[in-house]
């Protein structure tokens, strides 16, 4: 082979000088290639004698090739030559043989050719949403925006240099086509996938079929754009068949069933969100499509299978909707061994776009906690063993038992699985006995001694359902090889798996003083729908929850990942990204790899926006408080005529005012709608159709309500968002800050709050055009020195620190 072709000359001088050192032995290199295929530098690794040398495995890993001499001139591969070839064609690598005169070359084993990387052409890209560009001469109206032009650059440049992007983009910016954009020429140019992951349904659907076919459009490339949502979602043809064909539902369940089984016979997604009406939770759990209960190729409604489908569209799309659960369940995968280069839950991608990033340690909080249910494990159990409602007994420990060789052992085994509901009623009553009245108990130092009979408890149930797993192993083993591959052996292993991943957990519970970075607690949680546990109403929810979720953001995101982009409009706490950046792990990231930018809203707030406080309202904590917000929004709500969204930290306030706001305003014309009333979806599209209308609400309507126009003149919040200082995970965290010396309140409370604050006013404006009132009703703002800091953080507007009267006649006068 012509080695010119395959070195260039210094490569091969090198080796010559290396090898004439060695006294003419064999020497192992590592080689680097150009995109054309040719070696343009290598570097000896090890050394041996006339007959062989070792291969330096760890010094090879970033090599393109491998390569070394056979002294005898003869570079016929060895064996152990071989071998080496094939360690290198797992990692893409070549592997060549060479004469100690460097003038001949054996190539073993082709390299693969380096990625040529195609930078993004910033200022190409800026003219897409630039005067004189496209966006320009395809709209009727076009202004150009500074802001959405820099936000854009600073995203390519992110793309370009292999960046973390932390960017702050306000109401207005246009953040979408800034960094849809940029990802489109990225994935376009160099034929690489771009993950974005959302925190809402609402902004994944309106990117897939609204902002990503526009933006497309503008670039004028044709890239395959697909949503994937969790395997929930869907609905599992195999489970629907098998809950139709149940004996012991009520009326009402096979009611249900039979309307989801109809729509699943001509549904193009099988998604959840296409039914035309909403199932009880329970009743669509037992239809769902769940990882641990698919049967992969043995089930025999593969070849329809909705998740397979969407899995295999998946594959050979360019950009990928997701939500943060969704790609945290991915990350999840890869860092327990799937590795990145291979298909996890998405297929492999290097690029991610968080859009609403202000949600991640929330989302990643939520997905990497475990939880330990009564309700859980019975459900499982059932699946062996249960007893149906007309007395007959039912469950695959019949089908088993039938196929064993062994005497019948049913007796034991139902008195183990019995065993096993009796431990979870004891574990039940014991966490209720401890939450009391509160909403969650939290073990720590101080409540190690109440919690000990709950620990034990975990101790013993662990025991159980381990002993009850091995009796059905041990049923399975008695059944002839040849019936192993029946459907209801393979459930009962994934059964059987997620009882003994169930007892991991209770052992982790049981000793939980021994992992100081996770949380433990108890919450009390009420049954709904058809679920009832011996006729109880309640049952506990037993959490691990991580303490800090920087580490494995740090270790599963923003280290492996090539480019990522954070964006969102409200990231900052004050003058800076410190609190969001030390909370999600990108902080800890190499200071030149990270880029943060602020890139403020165009809308024009100093002219239309009021912001008030009232100087003359009790403080939250007063006993008069309550009455004092219901007068207050009475009262705003006939200035503004309805046209508001009042917004409560708690449910029960919202309760006690939007039934008092009912009552009041009934000969108003003002509609009332409350959270809660019906589903979330169809409550803000009732808000937005009713212009004299007003929604109470709470938590998740603080963020991701988009209602331009008069149907929303007037925002009320009525408390500060702090979060529950009771709250487990929440308090473990303030209690671990206080204990490095710091301060809790100030470290978390605050900037948590003021991050919620922010989404909460910026419910008002959401088009250029849109004027109205924001009313806080909560006059720590203005009393306390922490207030500043939310004060600081929001848009300059018309500001009013005056009695209430004096501002509900300038509400009313403003809008």
């Amino acid at each position: 082979m012509n080695i010119e072709l395959r070195m260039t000359e210094a490569v091969r001088d090198c080796i010559r000088a290396a090898i004439k050192e060695a006294d003419g032995n064999e020497i192992f290199f590592t080689g680097t290639i150009d995109q054309t295929g040719i070696v343009v530098s290598v570097l000896p690794a090890a050394r041996g004698n006339r007959i062989s040398v070792p291969v330096h495995t760890a010094f090879s890993q970033d090599a393109h090739v491998l390569i070394h001499n056979h002294p005898s001139g003869n570079l016929t591969p060895s064996q152990a030559d071989l071998s080496v070839a094939s360690y290198a064609s797992e990692r893409a690598q070549g592997f060549y043989i060479v004469d100690n005169d460097v003038s001949s070359v054996y190539v073993v084993m082709e390299p693969v050719k380096p990625v040529v990387i195609k930078k993004i052409d910033t200022d190409s890209a800026c003219l897409y949403i630039s005067s004189g560009g496209p966006l320009d001469t395809g709209a009727s109206y076009f202004e150009e925006r500074p802001s959405q032009i820099r936000l854009l650059a600073d995203i390519c440049t992110s793309f370009n240099e292999n960046l973390i992007g932390v960017f702050e983009a306000g109401t207005g910016v246009g953040k979408s086509y800034a960094y849809l954009i940029p990802a489109i020429l990225w994935a376009a140019q160099n034929h690489e996938r771009i993950v974005i992951s959302t925190g809402t349904i609402n902004l994944q659907q309106q990117l897939v079929e609204k902002d990503i076919p526009a933006a497309l459009s503008l670039t004028g490339y044709s890239l395959k754009t697909v949503l994937l949502k969790g395997r929930q979602n869907y609905v599992c043809l195999r489970r629907l068949r098998d809950a139709v064909r149940e004996p012991d539902l009520f009326d009402a369940e096979t009611d249900d069933m039979q309307r989801i089984s109809d729509w699943a016979q001509v549904t193009d997604t099988g998604s959840r969100s296409d039914l035309s009406f909403i199932p009880p939770e329970y009743i669509w759990n037992r239809v769902c499509s769940e990882s641990d209960a698919c049967m992969g190729m043995r089930c025999p409604f593969r070849e329809t299978c909705f998740v397979m489908k969407i899995r295999k569209a998946a594959a050979d799309a360019s950009i990928l909707v997701v939500n943060h659960h969704l790609l945290f369940a991915d990350i999840e995968m890869r860092l327990s061994g799937a590795g990145y280069d291979d298909t996890a839950v998405l297929p492999p991608y290097r690029r991610i776009v968080f859009d609403e990033a202000h949600g991640i340690e929330s989302a990643a909080t939520s997905f990497f906690s475990e939880t330990i249910t009564r309700f859980r494990i019975v459900k499982q159990l059932n699946i062996l063993y249960r007893m149906r409602k007309n007395g007959a007994a039912a469950g695959h420990l019949f089908t088993l038992t039938a196929l064993s060789t062994d005497p019948d052992h049913s007796a034991e085994i139902i008195a183990s699985i019995e065993s096993v509901k009796e431990i979870l009623n004891r574990l039940d009553n014991a966490g209720l006995e401890l939450v009391e009245l509160n909403v969650a108990f939290r073990l720590s130092e101080k409540t190690a001694d109440a919690g000990a009979s709950v620990c034990s408890l975990f101790e013993t149930l662990g025991a159980a359902l381990t002993d009850c797993a091995g009796l059905f192993r041990g049923l399975i083993e008695s059944i002839d090889e040849d019936t192993r591959d029946s459907p209801q052996i393979w459930e009962t292993k994934a059964v059987l798996r997620r009882l003994e991943g169930t007892a991991a957990l209770c052992k982790t519970f049981a000793d939980w003083q021994e992992h100081p970075d996770t949380v433990f607690f108890i919450e009390k949680m009420k049954l709904s729908g058809g679920n009832t546990l011996s006729g109880q109403k309640w049952y506990c929810r037993f959490v691990q929850a991580p303490l800090n979720i920087a580490p494995k953001m740090v270790q599963g995101v923003f280290e492996p990942m090539d480019s990522i982009i954070c964006t969102s409009a409200t990231l900052r706490t004050g003058d800076n990204f410190s609190f969001w950046l030390n909370k999600t792990g990108a902080g800890f990231s190499d200071e030149e790899r990270l880029l943060t930018g602020l890139y403020p809203s165009p809308f024009p707030y100093t002219s239309n926006m009021l912001f008030a406080v009232p100087v003359d309202a009790p403080l939250p904590d007063n006993s008069e408080f309550q009455s004092y917000v219901e007068h207050a929004v009475y009262r705003l709500l006939l200035a503004s005529a309805g046209r508001a969204l009042v917004l409560f930290t708690s449910f029960d306030s919202l309760r006690s005012a939007g039934n008092a706001a009912r009552k009041m305003l009934v000969d108003t014309g003002i509609t009332v709608f409350c959270q809660g009333d019906e589903d979330r979806n169809h409550l803000l599209q009732k808000f937005k159709n009713d212009v004299s209308s007003v929604l109470f609400a709470t938590d998740s309507f603080w963020e991701g309500v988009d209602v331009p126009g008069e149907s929303l003149s007037l925002v009320v919040i009525v408390k500060l968002p702090f979060t529950v200082p009771s709250d487990p995970v929440f308090a473990a965290r303030t209690e671990s800050a206080e204990k490095r010396g710091g301060s809790g309140f100030m470290e978390l409370s605050v900037p948590d709050a003021v991050i919620k604050f922010r989404q909460g006013v910026g419910r008002l404006i959401r088009r250029g055009s849109d004027r109205g009132a924001v009313v806080v009703l909560d006059k720590r703002l203005i009393t306390k020195r922490y207030g500043r800091i939310f004060l600081e953080s929001i848009p300059e507007s018309k500001q009013l620190f005056e009695s209430f009267d004096t501002i509900c006649r300038a509400v009313e006068s403003f809008i």
